[in-house]
């Protein structure tokens, strides 16, 4: 696989649905059986089978990639995508941001982890068990529950959303929450992998999260948030094994501001990374 090709998504599903290998096609499929004596090598018209260029799955559709046709196999995989160490003025952390599923080619039950420890202690992690159902060759659909543990009360959520790469690449998670009091939640994460080298790889990210009402006991307040945005260089010492750095900038805003500051906790604030990235 040329790794100009691969990001985030494929390097966290061996064999996913998601995944394009143009060394897997037959070369009959890629050139649409054309007969190079009948094309010009300039000008023209293109050819009455030529692929449309705004589409990046190829011309393919689900059902017509090759590895869609067999589900008699099990398949597993674990992507940690950051474990990392974050400090900033007078306070050091550890992060999680893992996933983990098993299943088949157009349904698998997935895990998704988040979170923060600190001083030995949880906080603000978010637990998910969802049910994802492929609907095209880059999408998944999710369904499932959400767990939230750490500070406060534990909370229930009922989760539903999408996940998989938009066009150009940009790897986007963007899921809907309800929970039993009535409340309301959105949380959308994207990541884009700029390839400096074909070992050094540039990602920025971003993650943002909304909520509908007030949550005091959570010092959480109605509609954005928090965002996160950061920078992370890894070097690839394999594909599935690549350590980093960067810095990230953290920001709470409206109301969920106002609950910080009045619990005399900060803001905004930029943190420093070093972490690894891997997958098996």
């Amino acid at each position: 696989m040329n790794h100009m090709t691969m990001n985030h998504a494929e390097q966290g599903e061996a064999m996913n649905h998601s995944k394009m290998n143009h060394a897997t096609m037959n070369h009959a499929e890629q050139s649409g059986a054309m007969d190079h004596n009948e094309m010009s090598m300039q000008g023209g018209d293109a050819p009455e089978n030529a692929r449309d260029p705004n589409a990046y799955s190829d011309g393919y559709t689900l059902n017509a990639m090759p590895f869609y046709k067999d589900e008699s196999h099990n398949l597993y995989s674990l992507l940690v995508d950051r474990l990392e160490s974050v400090t900033t003025t007078g306070n050091a952390a550890m992060t999680y941001d893992l996933q983990a599923w098993a299943g088949q080619t157009y349904n698998r039950a997935l895990i998704r982890a988040e979170g923060e420890m600190q001083n030995g202690l949880s906080e603000n992690a978010r637990t998910e068990l969802l049910w994802a159902h492929a609907i095209t060759p880059y999408w998944d659909s999710h369904l499932g529950v959400r767990y939230d543990s750490g500070s406060g009360r534990g909370r229930c959520w009922l989760a539903f959303g999408v996940q998989g790469l938009a066009p150009y690449w940009l790897y986007t998670e963007a899921t809907f929450y309800v929970n039993e009091q009535g409340r309301t939640a959105f949380r959308v994460e994207l990541e884009y992998d700029v390839l400096i080298t074909q070992r050094l790889i540039l990602q920025p990210r971003v993650e943002a999260n909304f909520y509908s009402k007030n949550d005091p006991a959570h010092n959480l307040g109605n509609g954005l948030s928090n965002v996160e945005a950061g920078l992370r260089l890894r070097y690839e010492f394999c594909r599935e094994f690549a350590p980093y750095v960067g810095v990230e900038w953290a920001s709470t805003v409206g109301n969920t501001a106002n609950y910080a500051k009045a619990n005399s906790n900060t803001v905004d604030e930029t943190r420093f990374v070093a972490g690894i990235h891997f997958w098996f």
